[in-house]
């Protein structure tokens, strides 16, 4: 996500927050509907009734992050109207979001922007890379769990995925191995390589995966040397992409660890979901 983009939204995040006479942090769920690019309130209702759901079954009172108000608001020609709107703290907003589609920009800023208790747009931004890096690492599993299913099925050995995707590595990464480029990186033996590379090239991967998968599907290959053959050159045409916008893989350093990444954001989430502030109190 760039970098204007999530000042941006920041910022309206932030326009549409209020607090109670305690000093709690709210949003109505009108505003927080168009924030998140739902057009129909009764669309967004479900959502809420799915965030109520998720909400007591982590142990927290409904009643402490939704409550029900009513609202006026301007009609044409001076007139005005009632309609019902409803209080929902940070923890419930966080609980909306997680019920959105994430590849929506709005939501996936929301669901991240929720979950830190911080006004920073630098922090945030930093907690949506990671975000983004972690969405990156599990297409990836997928991708390579999809392609292993079908080389097993179309040659019947589960061996000839690793001999693959080893091959697409050496591509990928100008000639380097996978192991070449573990030791490269310091990686410890037995841990994936893809754990510790940067979004992109993790993103690379998942890239000429899924056309080998596709083209797999397609051409109906049958044999690990004509799937081989087909993700070489899907890997070594995502490396002439990456090449022309001046991007080496084999060059850019390794990231941190995607368990840590993963317990940190997820003990982020936890913390969120622990004592959270109360609309009630």
């Amino acid at each position: 996500m760039k970098h204007e983009l999530i000042q941006s939204l920041t910022e309206t995040f932030e326009e549409h927050s209020n607090n109670t006479e305690n000093g709690i942090e709210f949003w109505f769920a009108r505003d927080l509907q168009h924030l998140l690019g739902y057009t129909e309130w009764r669309n967004f209702q479900k959502v809420i009734i799915k965030a109520k759901i998720t909400c007591e079954t982590s142990e927290n009172n409904v009643s402490d992050h939704f409550v029900d108000v009513n609202k006026t608001i301007q009609m044409p020609k001076g007139a005005e109207k009632e309609i019902d709107d409803i209080m929902i703290t940070r923890f419930a907003c966080y609980l909306i979001a997680q019920n959105g589609d994430p590849k929506k920009e709005p939501i996936a800023f929301a669901q991240n922007y929720f979950a830190v208790q911080t006004r920073k747009s630098e922090l945030i931004e930093q907690r949506i890379k990671d975000w983004e890096r972690l969405q990156a690492r599990e297409k990836l599993s997928l991708s390579e769990k999809e392609l292993s299913g079908l080389i097993y099925e179309q040659t019947g050995s589960d061996r000839n995925f690793g001999i693959i995707r080893s091959k697409g590595d050496s591509a990928l990464f100008g000639g380097k191995t996978t192991q070449q480029m573990k030791t490269k990186l310091g990686i410890a033996k037995g841990r994936a390589l893809a754990d510790f590379l940067p979004t992109i090239t993790i993103k690379a991967k998942d890239f000429a995966t899924e056309i080998t998968i596709f083209n797999t599907k397609e051409r109906k290959l049958k044999t690990e040397q004509h799937i081989s053959a087909e993700h070489i050159k899907n890997n070594q045409g995502v490396r002439g992409v990456l090449l022309q916008r001046g991007i080496k893989p084999e060059d850019l350093p390794s990231e941190e660890d995607i368990k840590k990444l993963e317990r940190r954001v997820k003990g982020e989430e936890k913390k969120l979901g622990k004592n959270p502030d109360k609309l009630g109190e």
